[in-house]
């Protein structure tokens, strides 16, 4: 994934069957020197709207963990990072709220992730989600 956009790798990890949170992280993780193997554990409870309770999409709060490792050392800095990139995510999407997002989408709370099919890709905007996390991010300066 050397050569490849933030954007594509989010999509690359989602699509290989990492989840929302984690294709987010996991796309910027090289450039704060994070493993991948650590970066995805450290990301792992957040998929899914936090623990697949369909809370706060995952890919926000991907990008918030990306936001600490940038500028972690002032959190009045690192709040309106997050704050400005949710607003502009809400914008792009109408929620950063991952059972509003999937709306109509027949996803559950809790229990097991659903297997990853063409029919799973068709009916679920998550890629898109990682992918426009990661241009946002992108085009924040990350």
């Amino acid at each position: 994934m050397e050569n490849k956009s933030r954007e594509e790798k989010a999509e690359e990890f989602f699509k290989s069957g990492k989840n929302c949170s984690q294709s987010v992280f996991l796309a910027f993780a090289d450039k704060y020197g994070l493993n991948g193997e650590t970066a995805s554990k450290i990301s792992c409870g957040l998929g899914g709207g936090v623990g697949r309770m369909r809370e706060v999409c995952g890919a926000v709060t991907g990008a918030s963990l990306v936001f600490g490792l940038e500028y972690g050392d002032d959190k009045t800095a690192v709040y309106g990072y997050v704050q400005e990139f949710c607003r502009r995510f809400k914008e792009e999407c109408g929620s950063i709220v991952c059972r509003e997002l999937l709306e109509g989408t027949g996803a559950t709370r809790g229990g097991a992730p659903e297997e990853r099919t063409d029919a799973y890709y068709a009916k679920r905007p998550c890629v898109e989600m990682v992918k426009l996390a990661a241009r946002i991010l992108t085009e924040m300066g990350l």
